[in-house]
């Protein structure tokens, strides 16, 4: 397939069809590498944060769910600074 380069601010871009965006799964980002003389695309398939709601619930029906560090902060501390 060929595509044409766009300018895109300082830059330049390529549009992908929507039927390629399909095929390939694409949502929003990509994964980009350069090898030899070549660009490669790849979809990104994991999404931060997914099941975040579930694994810390997990965590605390197991009693994992403890601070590991202090979380007070001593304002009136000399040392401490914004």
């Amino acid at each position: 397939m060929l595509v044409s380069l766009v300018q895109v601010g300082n830059s330049k871009g390529i549009r992908l069809p929507k039927t390629v965006l399909d095929q390939c799964h694409i949502e929003d980002k990509l994964e980009m590498e350069v090898a030899d003389d070549s660009i490669i695309l790849k979809p990104v398939k994991n999404k931060p944060r997914e099941n975040w709601a579930e694994k810390f619930g997990k965590m605390k029906d197991a009693g994992e769910d403890k601070l590991l560090i202090d979380d007070g902060l001593d304002l009136s501390d000399k040392d401490w600074e914004w």
